[in-house]
């Protein structure tokens, strides 16, 4: 291609006249010459008339273009001449010796106007819940209500380390579970010691065994006037639901059970939670109890998933949770006792399954990278399969946090199988059936 003396690139006429009209370029290949210089001055000194066939010159020289290729050309087959951004300080030519385009500094922006739809929804369930004590045989019980309590019972416990706002929060200000709530009133049950800023229990206290803890929801339900709740745990508090609706079956209407265990500790875990229930009572919160705690809810490699979440659960650990009131339940958790959970066939001889099993619908939840996976088979096992149901949930270990979309859509869904849905009509409704309803 040619090149003129002023370093610039120079083509060929488009419009058939037969004259070599300037084009330059953005990108220069020599520095200017003495004769390009003049002529800049005289165009500027000058100013040319629009008749002037210098004018397309001297504007060329101020408004650079781009000079595009075959498919930068309309149908007719001239080029199309889109302007490059020009700044306002300064020109193409120093732009390229510069190595980039002036842009505006990005340190000043702010984001100010930008809010979340829920802001703090965290923190929230604190503020929206009205905290009870309840007490108990075995000492006072810590409940948060939340939700209108003429509204059908949902009652929840929660896991090992946790308590109602670490557990739950999350999950029940999501905005599916949000929307459910308007027609159920939840009750979450902290176990003793482990709510926050609880203080130390004393040194002579018999903390409840597992029985025990499942036991003291009756003083709960008593205390509330319930009759019938929906049970909702995750983990030991699985577990605790597990006990309490094998034993009072007519209290229970369904239950929705995460990460359930339903035998005796094996000797891995009596070990390893001897030892950290040790170290949380003479040396307080080590890592080695925070690590074993990390994989208890999320499995291995949780960072891989969700670094913020996996760090805010460690503040928790280390901040938010007595270590001598979680070895007490720790302690409880592993000298648990087998739930007697079988499933016998209908017309087996000297048997009823009624007795056996637990006669209430039951959905088992686990997550695919959860270290309960085995677990929660082994409890789908000993349950009626005409009514429960054994779901698997992808990419996650804590399914309340990870996968909150898919729990909160199967929980809704078990609940309209079952009756306790504001989605039929009202000419749908049986009158003994939905009476519960407002």
């Amino acid at each position: 291609m040619p090149q003129s003396e002023g370093g610039y690139v120079s083509l060929p006429a488009v419009n058939g006249n037969g004259t070599a009209i300037y084009q330059s370029t953005t990108e220069p290949t020599a520095p200017p010459s003495v004769f390009e210089s003049v002529k800049r001055a005289i165009g500027q000194a000058i100013k040319s008339s629009p008749g002037d066939g210098n004018e397309e010159l001297l504007r060329s020289e101020r408004q650079p273009v781009i000079v595009g290729g075959a498919r930068d050309r309309d149908k007719s087959g001239k080029t199309l001449t889109t302007k490059m951004p020009s700044a306002p300080t300064h020109t193409a030519e120093e732009a390229h010796l510069l190595g980039t385009m002036p842009v505006d500094p990005m340190d000043d922006i702010e984001l100010r106007s930008v809010q979340l739809q829920f802001p703090n929804a965290r923190g929230s369930i604190l503020e929206a819940c009205e905290q009870r004590r309840v007490p108990t045989d075995k000492g006072d019980v810590h409940v948060a209500i939340q939700g209108d309590t003429a509204k059908p019972a949902i009652v929840t416990y929660h896991d090992l380390g946790l308590n109602y706002a670490t557990s739950f929060a999350g999950f029940f200000n999501f905005p599916v579970m949000r929307g459910l709530l308007e027609n159920f009133c939840v009750y979450h049950v902290t176990a003793p010691g482990q709510e926050e800023g609880a203080p130390t229990l004393p040194e002579d206290y018999m903390y409840p065994t597992m029985d025990e803890l499942a036991a003291q929801l009756l003083f709960v339900l008593s205390h509330f006037g319930l009759k019938s709740v929906i049970g909702f745990g995750v983990g030991a508090g699985a577990n605790i639901l597990a006990r309490f609706a094998h034993a009072h079956p007519d209290k229970v209407g369904a239950l929705c059970l995460i990460n359930c265990v339903s035998t005796q500790s094996g000797w891995i875990e009596w070990g390893y939670q001897s030892f950290n229930a040790r170290f949380l009572r003479t040396k307080g919160m080590t890592q080695g109890v925070i690590d074993y705690l990390m994989w208890h809810h999320f499995g291995r490699n949780p960072e891989e998933r969700n670094h913020d979440l996996v760090q805010m659960y460690k503040q928790h650990f280390e901040r938010g949770v007595n270590p001598t009131n979680l070895a007490m339940l720790i302690n409880a958790y592993i000298h648990r006792n087998d739930l007697h959970l079988a499933r016998t066939p209908p017309g087996t001889p000297g048997t009823e399954a009624a007795a056996t099993t637990l006669k209430m619908p039951v959905i088992n939840i686990t997550g695919s990278l959860s270290p309960h996976v085995d677990d929660t088979v082994t409890f789908n096992g000993r349950l009626d399969p005409t009514n429960s149901s054994w779901m698997k949930i992808s990419d996650c270990a804590l399914v309340l946090e990870e996968q909150p979309a898919k729990l909160a859509e199967a929980f809704r869904l078990f609940l309209q199988g079952e009756g306790y849905a504001k989605y039929f009509r009202p000419s749908d409704w049986d009158s003994e059936k939905y009476s519960i309803f407002i």
